[in-house]
């Protein structure tokens, strides 16, 4: 009996789950290398979602490599398994994301049933839809800098890597039907578990009629599948496949996978833990006679609150938060307990980007921290960055929201210095560094839309006039500014000063708008003049050149 995948990575007096993860493989005494595995089917684009169970098995692998051990990073294209639906959306290899009028859909929804690596790239790049899909997710790991090696299970299929466990299930047929109705319906006395692929039409089908294992083959009919709500036809041809011409269910087949790749350890989604976890488990002990690797249930994101779905199309690719994070941050992310929801909110990226800040300069003693959370930033934080080196430099990520309102990358960094948010003696490469997140929350702003999607008119004030009574009240605002107080007494002396001016509210936000952007709306004035740099908007304010 395994360990409880709930469990595993709790407690142990670690501060860092991955340690705990550790604690529970190294228990077993296993040989190097260690093999740490992931898997997906290639159903739609691959999001954060597909790559949460890479990073999970990235900090458990790091965490072995520093205790010495060679570790294997194992992610499985489970390309064999058939199409069932057609995904509303797909991505290019460039990440751009398109609707399935943007493409050559019919070569998807002509080949339901069949392998994703026998169906055509609807893109025309890649050897099959299957090859492209896991294309994506290789170039996901690169662009984060994890280093994994994907197994295509059509592969391991066409070489013959299956074919020894594939005929020990068949030759236990029996006992494979007898755990496998603990789990599913419908397991009757002439269940095969194989899936023989038609060779006329292509499809994977479930009617086999005889197995022969002194010759390696199986006969079939091609029968309809039942794919969730649709049926998906056979042709009716009458064949013969060997055990390589076609492949174990799923309920089998990731078992399967532990003993050919020699897995110990794999993480996986609360909805394997629930049921594919429990029926793998079986299978191992109890048909394959070998043991399950160590476990670990993960909790799933959400992406604004709703649930990441490629079928559904409420998906963000990992490219994409890369236009928005740095690749620290996001490794950051997957830092945090497995076990709890996260929701990865576009909108509140900026809080992520604090978080992460603090959690750096508790690793260089620069921020107070508890014994546990400093714990945790000596030991993550090494896994995070390429190379922990303290002269790097941090510009607050909506004060880089409101930099990336200019252009000039000269202006850019006076005022970051003049803020004090780059120090004198900084080094160039901290300097480019701290810059470069201009950039991204800049697209982050773009992206949604938020107060700081405006362009900033720094270089010269508008040319704007105003009546005696609003202008006294922009001076009187300009000095109540230049006191330094927060954005929320900001906000509320706006109200104020145009009252004792008898001017009209919304002509006073007005003014303050047409000086700052040229225009006659923009964000809640009080908070986003409190991110600005004081004397630029007291000098704006008293409309000094």
């Amino acid at each position: 009996m395994a360990e409880d995948p709930y469990e595993v990575g709790r407690g142990g007096g670690r501060a860092f789950w991955a340690d705990s993860v550790a604690d529970a493989i190294e228990a077993r005494d296993p040989d190097d290398p260690i093999v740490i595995k992931g898997g997906v089917s290639p159903s739609g684009v691959p999001h954060i979602g597909h790559f949460n169970e890479i990073m999970r098995g990235y900090y458990v692998a790091e965490a072995l490599r520093n205790r010495g051990h060679e570790v294997r990073q194992v992610f499985t294209a489970d390309d064999k398994d058939r199409l069932r639906a057609v995904p509303r959306q797909l991505a290019d290899l460039d990440w751009n994301v398109v609707g399935l009028g943007e493409v050559d859909a019919g070569a998807l929804g002509r080949n339901l049933g069949k392998p994703y690596t026998d169906i055509p790239d609807p893109f025309g790049c890649c050897d099959s839809y299957g090859a492209h899909f896991t294309t994506l997710l290789r170039k996901s790991a690169e662009l984060v800098g994890v280093d994994v090696e994907f197994v295509s299970n059509t592969e391991l299929y066409a070489d013959g890597e299956f074919e020894p466990v594939t005929r020990r299930v068949l030759e236990r047929a029996d006992r494979a039907r007898d755990v496998l109705a603990e789990y599913q319906n419908k397991v009757g006395d002439d269940y095969v578990p194989f899936l023989p692929q038609c060779e006329e039409c292509g499809k994977l089908t479930e009617g086999v009629t005889d197995v022969d294992l002194d010759a390696g083959e199986v006969e079939y009919v091609c029968e309809d599948v039942e794919a969730g709500d649709q049926t998906i036809e056979g042709c009716g041809h009458e064949g013969t496949a060997t055990l390589r011409d076609g492949k174990l269910p799923w309920r089998f087949e990731w078992p399967a996978q532990w003993e050919i790749l020699g897995v110990d350890f794999e993480p996986f989604g609360k909805d394997h833990a629930e049921g594919s976890w429990p029926s793998g488990e079986d299978v191992a002990e109890n048909v394959l006679d070998i043991q399950p690797p160590v476990p670990m249930v993960y909790e799933w994101f959400t992406l604004d609150g709703e649930p990441l779905s490629s079928s559904s199309g409420n998906v963000i690719t990992v490219d994409e938060v890369l236009d928005i994070l740095e690749p620290e941050v996001f490794k950051y992310f997957f830092v945090k307990d497995p076990r709890k929801q996260r929701d990865f909110s576009v909108e509140n990226v900026d809080q992520l980007v604090d978080e992460f800040d603090r959690f750096e300069r508790r690793y260089f003693g620069e921020a107070e921290a508890s014994e546990d959370d400093a714990e945790l930033a000596e030991r993550a934080y090494p896994m995070v960055v390429d190379e922990p080196r303290e002269q790097r430099v941090r510009i607050p990520y909506t004060f880089a929201a409101v930099l990336g309102m200019t252009d000039d990358p000269e202006q850019r960094e006076q005022i970051a210095r003049k803020e004090g948010h780059i120090p004198d003696d900084a080094p160039e490469w901290a300097v480019e560094q701290a810059l470069a997140r201009v950039e991204r929350a800049q697209e982050w702003a773009s992206l949604t839309n938020n107060e700081f999607n405006y362009e900033l008119k720094r270089t010269e004030i508008p040319d704007v006039s105003f009546d005696d009574a609003t202008a006294a009240a922009l001076d009187e605002l300009a000095d109540f500014i230049a006191e330094g107080h927060d954005g929320e007494a900001i906000q509320s002396e706006i109200y104020e000063t145009a009252k004792r001016n008898d001017i009209d509210i919304g002509e006073f936000f007005s003014a303050g708008y047409q000086l700052l952007f040229d225009d006659t709306e923009g964000p809640q004035l009080g908070t986003f003049i409190a991110k600005l740099d004081q004397e630029f908007v007291v000098e704006r304010f008293r409309r000094n050149e």
